[in-house]
């Protein structure tokens, strides 16, 4: 899918629009909370904080760790996959390895690789996948640096449903000590260039709820 100049004029008006509407608003007002420690609704899913997240101890999980926005401010990729599909896929890539799963939200960054680093110290076997809102992923190790990974999905445009299934997979396989094949995905030298700009926004747009001091949440998910 390309974008082209009148939905890219749309969405860039839309950004300003709120950037405006913040920066004309009384000083007194207080910023918008985000709805933590209730139930949100993304469409076909539903997510719910229940509080700080403990870390684990169970060697067969695997932790999902979601960017701020994800399934709240922001419910679909930037390829307009629905964000409860994309978390389906990796829950059930991970379950068909014969491995646990759990949900936490970093509020902290949302930069893709320390919410899978977080999301790898908070699980049981040291294995975590990150997953921003526009739909980059990253599956991480614990005792690996921040910036270096055990797999990295950058280019969101290019990754299938069925790509985020094998990243369950792999994560789980990971986590059980076997040492899988990466996960392939589609190579397309113009999707850098073709979606950098709307790449660029989304990411100031999840940005916004970043919380530096907000430690991350245990998420509950139901389907419908």
């Amino acid at each position: 899918m390309n974008f082209d100049e009148n939905m890219l004029r749309s969405v860039i008006e839309e950004v300003l629009k709120e950037m405006g509407a913040a920066s004309t608003a009384p000083a007194a007002a207080p910023k918008a909370a985000a709805p933590s420690a209730s139930t949100l609704s993304a469409g076909e899913m539903t997510l719910a904080d229940t509080g700080e997240a403990a870390k684990g101890v169970a060697p067969d999980e695997v932790v999902i760790g979601l960017a701020p926005a994800f399934g709240v401010y922001q419910n679909e990729t930037i390829i307009h996959q629905p964000h409860s599909k994309v978390l389906r896929e990796i829950i059930a890539g991970i379950e068909e390895e014969g491995m646990k799963w759990r949900i936490i939200r970093v509020f902290r960054t949302s930069d893709v690789s320390f919410v899978a680093h977080d999301a790898a110290e908070y699980s049981g076997s040291g294995i975590g996948i990150g997953i921003q809102s526009k739909g980059t992923t990253v599956i991480h190790q614990k005792d690996l640096p921040p910036l270096s990974n055990l797999e990295l999905f950058s280019q969101a445009p290019l990754i299938e449903m069925e790509t985020f299934r094998q990243i369950g997979k792999n994560a789980a396989k990971y986590a059980k000590g076997e040492a899988p094949t990466p996960v392939t995905v589609r190579n397309d030298q113009m999707a850098r260039p073709t979606y950098q700009a709307i790449a660029a926004l989304l990411h100031i747009k999840e940005t916004e709820h970043c919380d530096r001091n907000k430690k991350p949440q245990a998420v509950t998910v139901s389907f419908k």
